[in-house]
């Protein structure tokens, strides 16, 4: 349990109180999420000595390839550092999701070197853009690499070991504050696509910026993002993972699980703790502490699931 959960404890709060409203996840533990709730099991290394069973797959967010300013200096390195952990991994992963925000300034350049670097986990990569992303005029990088067989501005979904995993784009129209929007064209897709699907199938949303509301004041949440949560409704197990803000947040809302990733190239500062988002330059001695990625696991049958957060460092 962490200290957050200890002083929350001692104000008389009950921790599954704490878990409904929000939280923040622990650095390297692993959560399994067992009717709804959330429950820390243990340290990432005990984690990884068990064998998951099940399908697991990888997050990665916000690489910020071409960032080069005094809160990292090199991203394109702590990349490299984390697909390190990727390729050290004792059993491989059935895929990798990438939560956006690939590159910093949409350069061919960036997009090269990310590649170069992401393709050396020698994993299948599942991509959603993030706004640095659609810097370009004609969004033409993205789409190029990673548009091929999506709707509209790269949204899609597909099927891998029971769960229906379904990407989507909520960085192409923001709204007041910077807050993403899925608009109406994608929703119906969305409605579309959930068709048919029992309501035992365990449902995976990913997007770059949050679809729950994190805090408006720095646009993180997404405008219409309760209208595709409504399209979820009924469904036993569903899983959203974002971007965007840099940090690990969980929340959780009955059947529906919220985690968002910490990023490779540099920490954000916690919502109202500074004037405004954006890099956050820290000690170098604790930056890898606060960049990593996240391994989820699935147990067939089960609902339930396991995410494990692993820092660059410490």
């Amino acid at each position: 349990m962490s200290d957050h959960d200890h002083h929350d404890e001692k104000r008389g709060v009950s921790r599954r109180k704490v878990l409904e409203c929000m939280t923040w996840a622990g650095t390297g533990v692993l959560w399994t999420v067992t009717g709804g709730v959330p429950h820390s099991l243990g340290l990432v290394e005990a984690a990884n000595a068990a064998e998951p069973n099940g399908i697991t797959f990888l997050q990665i967010s916000d690489s910020h390839v071409g960032f080069d300013k005094p809160a990292n200096p090199n991203a394109l390195g702590t990349l490299e550092e984390a697909i390190n952990k990727v390729k050290a991994m004792p059993k491989k992963p059935s895929f990798m999701i990438h939560t956006g925000d690939i590159s910093h300034l949409s350069k061919a350049s960036e997009f090269d070197d990310a590649d170069r670097i992401i393709s050396q986990a020698k994993l299948d990569v599942h991509y959603v853009p993030g706004e640095h992303d659609f810097l370009d005029e004609e969004i033409k990088f993205y789409k190029d690499r990673y548009g091929k067989g999506t709707r509209g501005a790269g949204y899609y979904s597909f099927d891998a070991g029971g769960v229906h995993f379904i990407g989507l784009v909520n960085v192409v129209d923001l709204k007041a504050g910077g807050l993403g929007n899925l608009g109406a064209e994608q929703l119906a897709w969305l409605a579309d696509d959930l068709k048919g699907k029992s309501k035992s199938t365990p449902v995976v949303l990913f997007a770059h910026i949050p679809l729950w509301t994190v805090y408006p004041q720095w646009g993180w949440g997404t405008d219409d993002g309760g209208r595709a949560l409504e399209l979820l409704k009924g469904f036993g197990s569903v899983t959203v993972l974002n971007g965007h803000i840099h940090q690990i947040m969980q929340k959780v809302e009955g059947a529906v699980t919220f985690h968002t990733a910490r990023s490779t190239a540099f920490p954000q500062p916690a919502p109202g703790t500074a004037p405004s988002p954006g890099p956050m330059k820290v000690d170098d001695s604790k930056l890898r502490s606060m960049l990593g990625i996240a391994s989820i696991n699935f147990m067939q049958g089960q609902q339930k699931l396991a995410i494990i957060d692993t820092p660059l460092a410490g």
